[in-house]
């Protein structure tokens, strides 16, 4: 067993529903096979546990590992590509990079690029939008395993209006997904996602293979693309009959608590109801919503009605891996909705980054620091005299502390991390 000694902040009850900021300083936390199984004072713990080895965290602020509920690994490359909307981005940027997955020397890279970013951002756990091909995801898989992220992800399926390349049908979607998920599926920390592109590029014979795939492979989560830019969502209407666009979804079955929607910037209040009743959580991803000037998120609405929400970076139409900075433009999000938008703390910023996310993901394992949950965890320690150690120095309490930390903070801040207790190196 091992006392971990520093000051810890988290949101085990949601600030959106009466929760807050949980700190404490100068506590212990008792670690064994990677579960946190005692937390208190640290005098208190190591006078219960004085035979234990110490990991003194002292000089900085340690905070649970990131959550990242939306990003593609395939478009690390893609990442800057600026002054397009979506549809026009995704044919100039991202799908010949998606393309190059074909070539799985040049995926293995990639992937390699993908997961030490993650890493290095504080990010621990993941539901990743994969590549068209299946040896490229299992390049990604291989990765992750490697650096020991808590990945899912999984075949990324269209059979309409992507370029050729990229086209699949739903009998080889079917077959190729079930080969990657026999393979990974549960194995280490790892998990499958079926994943359509967008039900722009997946006609209903393909969506209902998607819910037969998700039916058969227990504990699997479903993630696809909604109502990101209103140019998509006219052409889906068009092609569904004038379906609304989570109904294109819902009518197969896909819509429920396994379902991570991302974006969903322009949701009418039927299709809100309809995620709220379901179950489904909504990935927001405000870098890239702002860069592919898709809109401004409406925050409030969602709580309303209900609907799960967590941060998502959206790399490559994102501007980067930091949970963060997604944090930050979130709350610049709602700033610029003025009354209609949603008053954001530092606290709301953590649980959109952690426990929402890791809620979203269905990974009650993970998400804060409480006893009972794995110790993945992230040391933020700026370098003396940079402005964010200024600002933490002489912040008035923790939660303007961590106030900064997502204003000013970058991965060059994360000093460590660390996945069930094991430090990741490099």
């Amino acid at each position: 067993m091992t006392i971990y000694r520093g000051t810890f902040l988290d949101t085990p009850d949601n600030p959106f529903t009466g929760g807050g900021l949980r700190v404490d300083a100068d506590a212990g936390l008792l670690v064994r096979d990677g579960v946190i199984v005692a937390r208190g004072p640290f005098g208190d713990v190591r006078r219960a546990h004085p035979a234990e080895g110490i990991v003194d965290l002292s000089g900085g602020l340690v905070l649970p590992g990131f959550v990242d509920t939306h990003v593609h690994f395939p478009q690390i490359r893609a990442v800057g590509g600026l002054g397009l909307p979506l549809l026009e981005w995704l044919d100039r940027y991202a799908l010949p990079e998606e393309a190059k997955m074909a070539d799985t020397g040049y995926a293995a890279g990639v992937a390699a690029e993908f997961v030490r970013g993650l890493a290095a951002a504080g990010t621990t756990s993941a539901l990743v939008f994969g590549a068209h091909y299946a040896d490229a995801v299992d390049v990604l898989f291989s990765a992750a395993s490697g650096v020991g992220l808590r990945i899912t992800s999984g075949l990324v399926v269209s059979d309409r209006l992507l370029r050729e390349d990229l086209l699949t049908t739903p009998e080889r979607a079917y077959t190729e997904s079930h080969a990657l998920a026999k393979r990974w599926h549960g194995v280490g920390r790892n998990r499958y996602a079926v994943t359509p592109r967008f039900s722009l590029s997946c006609t209903d014979d393909l969506l209902a293979t998607c819910r037969t795939v998700l039916d058969e492979i227990p504990g699997s989560l479903f993630t696809s693309h909604v109502n990101e830019n209103e140019a998509e969502i006219a052409a889906v209407a068009e092609l569904f009959g004038g379906s609304d666009y989570v109904s294109t979804y819902e009518k197969h079955g896909l819509v429920d608590r396994r379902s991570v929607l991302a974006h969903n910037v322009h949701p009418t209040d039927v299709e809100l109801k309809m995620l709220a009743e379901g179950g489904a959580a909504v990935a927001h991803c405000p870098t890239s919503n702002a860069a592919l000037g898709s809109g401004l998120f409406p925050l409030s609405r969602h709580l309303q009605y209900g609907v799960r929400v967590a941060l998502g970076s959206d790399v490559g139409a994102g501007t980067g891996f930091s949970l963060l900075k997604e944090g930050l433009q979130a709350y610049f999000c709602q700033q610029l909705i003025g009354d209609q938008g949603c008053a954001l703390s530092a606290a709301h910023l953590l649980y959109l980054a952690t426990a929402a996310g890791a809620d979203a993901l269905g990974l009650p394992e993970v998400g804060d620091l409480s006893v009972g949950k794995r110790f993945d965890a992230q040391l933020l320690r700026p370098a003396d005299g940079s402005p964010l150690a200024v600002g933490v120095e002489h912040a008035d309490d923790a939660e303007e502390a961590l106030a900064r930390i997502f204003t000013l903070g970058t991965p060059a801040d994360v000093h460590a991390v660390w996945i069930d207790g094991e430090l990741l190196h490099n």
